[in-house]
Formats: C-alpha cells, structure tokens, sequence
C-alpha cells in the first residue's frame, strides 16, 4: 500500500519537546525575559531561524545571542542525558523491518544525527532528510517531496509520521498520506489523514501494521 514511511524526530520519535520547553524558559529567564508555556508552545515545530525571528519580533531588546546560546547548552546538557523514546517506537520500527524509511526533521543535520545516536535510533533508516537538506523548511513540503525523491516514490504511495501542526501541513501538502500523533499539544487533526494517540494505533488505523 505504501512504497516508503517517513517519520518526523522531536516529538514524534524522541521526547525531546519537554527539554526544549524547559530549557528554553531557563534561558530566557537568564536573560531577564519571562515567557510564559504558550509562548514556548508556539515555537514546536519550527526550525532555529524561524524561532529567532519570533523572538526578535516579540522581545527586540532581548540578547537573543545570550538566550541562543544558554537555550542551547540547556538543550545539548539534557539531550545528552539520554532521550527517552515515544510510546511505540521500537515495535513499529521493528514491525516494518524491510520497508524503506527516511527521517525528515527540522533539526540541522549534525544535530539529528546526534540525536538518533543517543536515542538508539542511528541505522534505522535509509535517509535522514534535516534543515541543511532544504531551502524551505516545514510547513512547506519541501523536506517530504525531497524524502520521496531520495526513494524514487510517488508522494501519494508515502506515510508520514507527526506530531506538530508545521510537520503534519508539510507532509499533506507534499501529497504524502499523514499520521498525526499529537505530542505536548492537542490537535483537531487538520492536516492529519489519520490522528491517533499514539504511533501504533496511528499505523494500524493508516493499514500500514495489523491489529494488536
């Protein structure tokens, strides 16, 4: 039914959102900036230049230097202290053993792989599509319609793997059929083909694995 699946990283394979949103509050706090869970919430999903732009625009007086560089040491100290996996994710990887699987993130290349390395994740796919890959990041389908390239595919024989409103949009918009597994927020499914609480009832529902 599908010719290839591609799955999203932060928030759809690995628990790396509640880092983010932590650490990011500290650094901005570092600084003198309150911000409050909303505001953090806003920025899941984009890639670093779009949420540097967002602080510029919201905080101009901020150090946004001083807050990208304590956000990111926070980040890399938690990352580095072992990212847990999503619910689901070894028995899919496992079921679908043999298939043909790309990651697509937002996340710089060396950074994804650093991840998927301290995850456990690293060999798992034949492609990893990050933000150096592309000239227009998620929401634009970029990254998918590159991902399905890299294969060969048909973007509409292909299953997508989210857990953001940017990423879901991404892959619907690249003609990729989309699972959407909300992570830290809710979602009313509007670029989801399929919406699930978790990765494998999200395949089972997409035909993708057969019932528990």
């Amino acid at each position: 039914m599908f010719d290839a699946l591609f799955f999203d990283l932060d928030g759809t394979l690995i628990d790396t959102e509640s880092i983010a949103l932590s650490t990011g509050i500290a650094a901005f706090a570092a600084a003198g900036v309150t911000v409050d869970a909303d505001f953090m919430h806003g920025l899941i999903g984009l890639d670093q230049a779009s949420v540097a732009q967002i602080i510029r625009s919201r905080f101009p007086q901020a150090d946004l230097d001083a807050i990208r560089r304590d956000w990111g040491a926070g980040f890399d100290a938690g990352v580095n202290a072992g990212l847990p996996l999503k619910p689901g994710v070894m028995p899919l990887l496992q079921a679908t053993e043999g298939r043909r699987r790309a990651l697509v993130t937002s996340t710089a290349r060396a950074g994804a792989h650093h991840k998927l390395a301290v995850a456990g994740l690293a060999g798992f796919f034949d492609h990893v599509v990050t933000f150096d890959d592309v000239t227009e990041p998620k929401p634009a389908p970029a990254p998918y319609l590159l991902a399905a390239n890299l294969f060969g595919c048909d973007p509409a024989r292909c299953l997508v793997f989210e857990d953001s409103e940017i990423g879901a949009e991404a892959a619907w918009r690249a003609g990729c059929t989309v699972v959407q597994v909300p992570d830290i927020l809710p979602s009313q499914g509007r670029w989801a083909h399929h919406l699930a609480p978790d990765l494998l009832t999200g395949a089972r529902s997409a035909g993708l694995i057969g019932p528990a």
